[in-house]
């Protein structure tokens, strides 16, 4: 980065002196309270510190430019967002503090929060998330033709993620409303940006886009309110995304530990001269707007203001909260509406099912939008979504590039926005392409900050196709271990629709489990009509009192062709039908009346839900049992691809034998 930098020029076009003094107590109020921040946090009352000190034209330019109405994603240096959506300064204080007035009841610091009642969205650590969740945001803005831009944020460090390209391609296929702006500050964390990327501008990518992009001076407020109010005008009328970058600089550690002895004294010099609020007042002073009056009226207010607002946060009490609470707020409460059907049925398949219920789902809610590779025309790759664009359009019924976490990431933007997502992830497999929005952005969301996130992801899954280790796994271990998301998984075309219908109309996060080789060989008569199953609760295909018999998804069939083939074992099969939430109560009451248990899967074994299910029956019903808890599973290697293999890793074969050796126990 240069160290002769260009001097502040100042161009007031039509700004009012009203707006021009407005616009620099703005700034003034983030740097007090940062000033502020950094006494307290060397007293030991704050833990942590990101600076955004030489940097506040930019927080304040762009919220200004926007309405109040319109979202705003900020990161952890972007205060002047917060203060000029003019939160209560309590509040943030004691945000800051991990109090209950903050924001996310002492669950998460700084600005790792967001606010409805605000239009704010805050961060994730994981930075790249933010930019797809603005582009799902925008998507409900284009969708509700409501005239709305939105705008979010990210450091020269964050467009290095996979997450920038995914989410500025879509906002750019999708012409989306969306504001792309990055501060580009000199540094992540201690690496300068001459090791970070290899352009001259971050701007120019948006070329590779398709996307116009602009530079512009971080540190000149007027060119940063002017040039963004401009922008953020056109786009609410002709909906597109904008890149903007803003040259700026870091003038503190990326947290206050870090420090800044990495910097060059002579760069650190130079930008110094150029600070945003310093040179503003100089402008503001020789224009005559601002007086030496006005000034300390300013300082006198902001001053009393923050220290009324302190104190008021020091003195509320620590926050405690009981295990009750914290387990409730894990999901947002939802009250299960039950549907019942009133019509015919009709013989159909799985696959069949899921279309049916996904169909009859779309026509009920309005606001529900579809999303994944090649569901529009092509239908997806199982053709489940098979003419759905000729009844919803190709708005509500969405082809997404191949970018499973901006799409993850977009789809809970949808959320934020007041709308419903299904997303279609064209094999179960792939979802580790997206993994990182599922388990840290939609899992912790309604616990961090009281934001439901209302998304379905639709999961083909599992083997005996002869699909090889890349499309054939159930990895529905990954998502049972996450608290904050609900798993179901379905053996059975009726169970497949009802569950369906319910997870949709569930406000929290859903993984939803198809097995690929029940889609098409296995059929039931299914009520042609809408209706809903609740989760969370099994199903007891057959009853005994010799053993229970636990299992889900394509390993139920296996364990009924076994009943079958062994006509007399009397056995309690119970389809689990939901692994998160889980009928405990159903596989409780059934070992404590038969004495054995056994759990057969198609997930290979060490880390699987078999082996919580294992635990929970030893923990809970050691007393009743007859016989150690066995679990059936496959191997602990990739699926193969080989037909011959294939069954060899599978434990279909292997059922009989060990179900008859603990009978034998």
């Amino acid at each position: 980065m240069p160290t002769t930098l260009k001097p502040m020029v100042y161009d007031k076009r039509n700004l009012t002196n009203e707006t021009l003094l407005n616009l620099y107590k703005k700034m003034l109020k983030p740097r007090m309270i940062e000033e502020k921040m950094l006494i307290l946090l060397r007293q030991g009352k704050i833990s942590k510190w990101f600076g955004g000190i030489g940097q506040e034209a930019i927080a304040v330019g762009v919220t200004s430019a926007l309405t109040k109405d319109e979202y705003v994603l900020p990161m952890h240096r972007n205060l002047g967002v917060f203060t000029t959506r003019e939160i209560p300064l309590y509040r943030l204080f004691s945000q800051w503090q991990g109090k209950a007035n903050g924001f996310t009841k002492g669950r998460d610091r700084s600005f790792h929060f967001g606010t409805q009642e605000f239009k704010i969205v805050g961060m994730i650590s994981h930075l790249g998330p933010q930019l797809g969740v603005a582009s799902g945001i925008a998507l409900a803005n284009k969708l509700k033709d409501n005239k709305q831009a939105c705008a979010v944020f990210t450091g020269e460090g964050g467009t290095s993620e996979g997450d920038f390209h995914e989410a500025l391609n879509v906002a750019s296929v999708w012409s989306l409303p969306v504001l792309f702006c990055i501060e580009n500050n000199g540094y992540g964390l201690s690496t300068p940006t001459s090791e970070q990327y290899n352009c001259e501008h971050l701007a120019d990518r948006g070329k590779g886009y398709g996307m116009e992009s602009h530079i512009i001076d971080g540190n000149n407020i007027l060119e940063v309110y002017s040039k963004v109010s401009e922008l953020a005008d056109s786009i609410r009328e002709n909906p597109r995304p904008i890149l903007l970058e803003f040259k700026t600089f870091r003038m503190r550690g990326h947290e206050e530990a870090s420090g800044t002895k990495y910097v060059p004294d002579e760069l650190m010099n130079a930008w110094s001269a150029k600070d945003p609020i310093d040179n503003y007042r100089n402008f503001l002073l020789l224009e005559g707007v601002l007086t030496q009056e006005i000034e300390e009226a300013y300082q006198q207010e902001i001053s009393a203001e923050i220290n009324e607002n302190l104190q008021k946060a020091f003195d509320e009490e620590k926050i405690t909260s009981a295990k009750s609470n914290e387990l409730n707020d894990v999901y947002k409460s939802s009250v299960y509406e039950e549907v019942t059907s009133n019509s015919n049925t009709d013989n159909i398949r799985f696959v069949d099912a899921i279309s049916q219920g996904l169909q009859q789902s779309m026509e009920r809610h309005d606001d529900l939008v579809i999303m994944g590779q090649d569901v529009a025309e092509y239908g997806g790759v199982f053709k489940i979504t098979n003419d759905f664009i000729n009844q919803f359009g190709k708005e509500r019924v969405r082809n997404t590039p191949i970018c499973e976490s901006a799409i993850v990431s977009a789809a809970y933007g949808l959320s934020v926005n007041g709308m419903k997502a299904v997303m279609e992830m064209q094999f179960a497999d792939f979802v580790s392409s997206g993994f990182n929005p599922i388990v840290n952005l939609l899992a912790k969301s309604h616990y961090r900050w009281n934001q439901h996130a209302d998304v379905v992801v639709r999961m083909p899954c599992g083997a005996g196709v002869g699909a090889g280790p890349f499309h054939s796994q159930t990895n529905e271990a990954w998502f049972t271990k996450t608290p904050g998301l609900k798993v179901v998984y379905p053996a059975f075309p009726y169970d497949a629709k009802g569950l369906l219908a319910t997870a949709i109309n569930d406000p929290n996060p859903v993984l939803f489990f198809e097995h690929k080789a029940l889609y098409r060989s296995v059929y039931q008569d299914v009520p042609t009509d809408y209706y809903t199953l609740p989760l969370g609760k099994a199903s007891l295909l057959k009853e005994g009192n010799d053993i229970t018999i636990i299992s889900f998804g394509s390993a139920v069939h296996w364990a009924l062709e076994t009943l079958e083939k062994n006509t007399d074992i009397a056995a309690d099969l119970i389809d689990l039908r939901t692994l998160q939430p889980l009928d405990t109560e159903a596989i409780y009451a059934s070992v404590k009346k038969t004495g054995k248990a056994i759990i057969l899967q198609e997930d290979s074994l060490f880390g699987s839900i078999s082996s919580d299910i294992s635990a929970m029956i030893m923990e809970n019903c050691f007393e009743y049992l007859d016989a150690p808890v066995k679990r059936v599973a496959s191997l602990e290697t990739p699926i193969p691809f080989d037909q011959g293999l294939e069954q060899q890793y599978l434990p279909k074969n292997d059922f009989e034998a060990a179900l008859l050796e603990l009978l034998a126990y």
